[in-house]
């Protein structure tokens, strides 16, 4: 069998590089792009090397952030210019190869095994130094045999690397590296793998298949393949579209919720534009989950199936207060919230009614919400909206809203 030659081809601090190719002034100081703050989104969503090397994260609140680097510059972001280098960025890796799978905005796979262009490092640095002068950024890039450990190249060395990963050398680079390096090993799986003293990666690679399923059932198998170099997983074509697992929003509101009333305005205007998406994109949803955190940033899901399977926002959202009419006791006010729609079925599939339900009604109900979302396309989605949604709207930020391929808040990715 041919060895595969994957790529993973991260951008360095991606966010904070294009902001400093508009102002190059900016990369002399510390600097970092961060939420708003007005609206309670004030975390550091990326920041420059001057800014790490004072020891600001990605994701601490920017208050956080200013005791260790008081004279940080904190600058808005524009997701617009983001969108538009990451596109120009995969056109360029199509000349090479139509196997190119973005993960994310800043990072892509390319599978180019058998290309002409030169060795696979050849290609990496010759991508490198692209980016570089054409658009002024720069990258970091894994060359692997497969994409889990060319995810761990890219980030083996940074800035504007290439870390070539091989089935020689992998015991030697990767083994003696955390575990939680290690690709879909989140808090709750990092948490459970030390428990078992499994501190880094060449600690899960020793261990029996059978012992690591046990423990952390099927995404065992998984990791552990992963660990031993045998993950195989294809790089998508460029053309591939994600089938959806859910599609959910949440928001962090302007003020703290401090009674149901508050709540009920915050899910009816989430619930309205996850239903006109579930619409937009003919599906129905069979399981509601919602997403609670507090001022004391303590956070829980819980989740219930419908009664019948529905694109509609009044049926979301009554469940929706349900569940948390039943799992919140108001031990403190309310920070964030979110709602989400999963086990999606084509609208087009036989779906059961209940036998207490009103066909005429409801599909009276339909033609109104397909009507509302005829005139929010041609017009703008706030044009016209219910009572609830007029009073709540002020709560959720457009940037909240989120169509998940592997299911999840945006918190969660």
């Amino acid at each position: 069998m041919e060895t595969r030659h994957i790529l993973h081809v991260d951008q360095n601090c991606f966010f904070a590089s294009v902001e400093m190719c508009h102002h190059p002034e900016w990369r002399n100081v510390p600097m970092a792009v961060g939420g708003d703050s007005k609206q309670r989104h004030g975390i550091i969503l990326a920041k420059n090397y001057l800014a790490q090397a004072q020891g600001v994260k990605t994701a601490e609140a920017i208050w956080q952030a200013k005791q260790k680097c008081p004279d940080l510059l904190v600058v808005p972001a524009h997701f617009e210019q983001y969108v538009y280098y990451s596109e120009r960025i995969r056109e360029m890796f199509l000349q090479y190869t139509d196997k190119v799978e973005p993960f994310g905005l800043d990072e892509c796979w390319l599978d180019i095994t058998g290309t002409t262009a030169g060795t696979p490092v050849e290609v990496a640095d010759e991508i490198r130094q692209r980016v570089k002068v054409e658009l002024g950024l720069s990258c970091s890039v894994g060359v692997s045999f497969n994409k889990t450990f060319a995810k761990l190249g890219s980030d083996y060395k940074k800035p504007d690397a290439t870390t070539e990963i091989t089935k020689e050398n992998f015991r030697t680079l990767v083994w003696p590296l955390p575990v939680s390096d290690l690709l879909y090993v989140g808090r709750a799986t990092n948490s459970a793998l030390g428990k078992m003293n499994v501190k880094t990666i060449g600690d899960l690679a020793s261990l029996s298949p059978d012992f690591v399923v046990s423990v952390l059932g099927k995404n065992g198998q998984a990791l552990w393949r992963s660990a031993n170099g045998l993950e195989d997983e294809p790089v998508r074509q460029a053309s591939y579209v994600r089938p959806l697992k859910s599609i959910g929003n949440s928001t962090t509101t302007p003020r703290d919720m401090t009674n149901r009333e508050d709540v009920w305005k915050v899910i009816c205007t989430l619930s309205a534009q996850v239903a006109a998406r579930l619409r937009k994109h003919h599906f129905y949803a069979g399981t509601v989950t919602i997403w609670v955190r507090d001022t004391d940033l303590k956070s829980y899901e819980k989740q219930r199936g419908l009664p019948k399977e529905t694109n509609d926002e009044k049926e979301i959202a009554e469940l929706a207060m349900e569940l948390f009419d039943e799992s919140y006791d108001w031990h403190a006010p309310l920070r964030s919230f979110g709602v989400r729609t999963t086990h999606l079925s084509d609208e087009q599939d036989y779906h059961q009614m209940t036998i207490f339900e009103n066909v005429e009604k409801t599909e009276k109900d339909d033609r109104v919400n397909r009507a509302l979302d005829g005139i929010r396309a041609r017009y703008g989605y706030n044009i016209v909206m219910r009572g609830t949604q007029m009073e709540g709207k002020g709560d959720l930020c457009p940037e909240d809203r989120e169509d998940h391929p592997h299911g999840g808040f945006k918190e969660d990715v």
